[in-house]
């Protein structure tokens, strides 16, 4: 009877074990299929350069891209990060990814606004009431990417694919050796600016001068410019701008929209796993949010640094410039933009865009100078 009952549990337990190891099977096999799969996507390294030396802060705007899309990659997409002139000039960048020497690039679209002038209303364009907030909101969902697409790709022919970042505020209107008191001021006024920015301001009536910001400094100290605009405190601080001039006028038409510009060569990028085509595509949209951040935290503290630090005088820029402004942007379109029919097509988009998101904006929005001044006093 006990031989018996011992076989039995033996025959008992074998069972069992057999029944467990096939349970423990049916588990695997279900969790294979009910959890995610952890992703097999080829890894591989993207060479990007910036238009921007080390020590500029649109360098540390385009680390901040950098930075999340390697943290997002998981170690599987990463992009080797190179600054101004590592491998072709900042002027370059476009033809160098273009080509595949470079893959990818981190500029603005001013740079490359000598090959095609629609290239300025992507960044630098006419201002109809809309900021650059508004604008970028425009290419994300009023019909500008495309647009931008089509210049790029269609018109152009360029091997590219492109998304913007980084809602700039507007660029002061600079640098002079006195107050800026009225429009009349700045006539015959020898003056550094680019792009688009360079036709505003002649047509206001300053003589233009396209300078690159390394040569800004020993120009003025020679005569050659009497007063400049470069982009934004930080940025004109770390080149010295207060050393050679103290008074610096706030605000301004010329360019008053911009943001970054990201690069790839669209045949790599097209390669590339659909995973990781979505991650620098919206590390775009996360890197905006973080280097707003970090300009309105180094831009105010730079302009406080620049008055109490340098003596620097700011004052705003009075009402007769900036009309003065407007109305040059009329001619500028009229004379130079208008005659082709793709630009007109973008600048009725941006109007109808404008028209609509900027009323909301104007009308619903508190006087927040208003505020500033119940609390801090006199503003200017």
């Amino acid at each position: 009877m006990r031989l018996r009952d011992e076989s039995k549990t033996e025959a008992n337990r074998r069972k069992f074990l057999k029944a467990g190891a096939a349970t423990a099977a049916g588990v695997a096999g279900a969790g294979a299929l009910g959890f995610p799969m952890v992703s097999r996507a080829q890894t591989i390294t993207l060479k990007m350069q910036g238009a921007w030396g080390a020590k500029d802060i649109f360098n540390q705007y385009a680390q901040d891209y950098v930075k999340r899309v390697n943290e997002m990659g998981g170690g599987r997409l990463k992009i080797t990060y190179l600054v101004a002139g590592s491998v072709v000039k900042p002027w370059q960048i476009q033809d160098a990814v273009h080509k595949g020497v470079l893959d990818a690039g981190h500029q603005v679209t001013a740079y490359w606004y000598g090959k095609n002038k629609a290239a300025s209303l992507f960044g630098t364009g006419p201002v109809f009431g809309q900021n650059a907030h508004h604008t970028l909101a425009w290419i994300q969902y009023g019909g500008g990417q495309a647009l931008y697409e089509e210049l790029v790709q269609k018109i152009l022919g360029l091997n590219l694919v492109g998304f913007f970042c980084m809602p700039m505020p507007a660029q002061p209107l600079g640098w002079f050796k006195k107050r800026i008191k009225s429009a009349k001021q700045l006539r015959g006024l020898k003056y550094r600016t680019v792009g688009l920015a360079a036709d505003i301001m002649q047509t206001v009536g300053l003589k233009v001068n396209q300078l690159p910001s390394g040569k800004i400094a020993s120009a003025l100290e020679s005569g050659v410019i009497e007063a400049f605009e470069y982009n934004n405190p930080t940025s004109d601080k770390s080149f010295g701008a207060q050393d050679v001039s103290k008074v610096y006028m706030m605000g301004s038409y010329h360019q008053a929209m911009d943001f970054f510009e990201i690069i790839f060569n669209k045949s790599k990028y097209e390669s590339l796993a659909k995973e990781h085509q979505a991650i620098l595509k919206y590390a775009a949209e996360a890197a905006s949010t973080a280097n707003f951040g970090l300009a309105m935290d180094s831009y105010s503290r730079d302009l406080q640094r620049l008055i109490n630090l340098y003596g620097v005088k700011v004052y705003r820029t009075p009402e007769s410039v900036m009309r003065a402004q407007l109305k040059a942007w009329d001619k500028v379109l009229r004379r130079k933009l208008m005659k082709d029919p793709y630009v007109v097509k973008v600048l009725e988009s941006q109007r109808a865009w404008a028209m609509r998101v900027a009323f909301y904006e104007l009308l619903n929005s508190p006087d927040y100078k208003l505020a500033y001044e119940h609390y801090f006093g006199k503003l200017f």
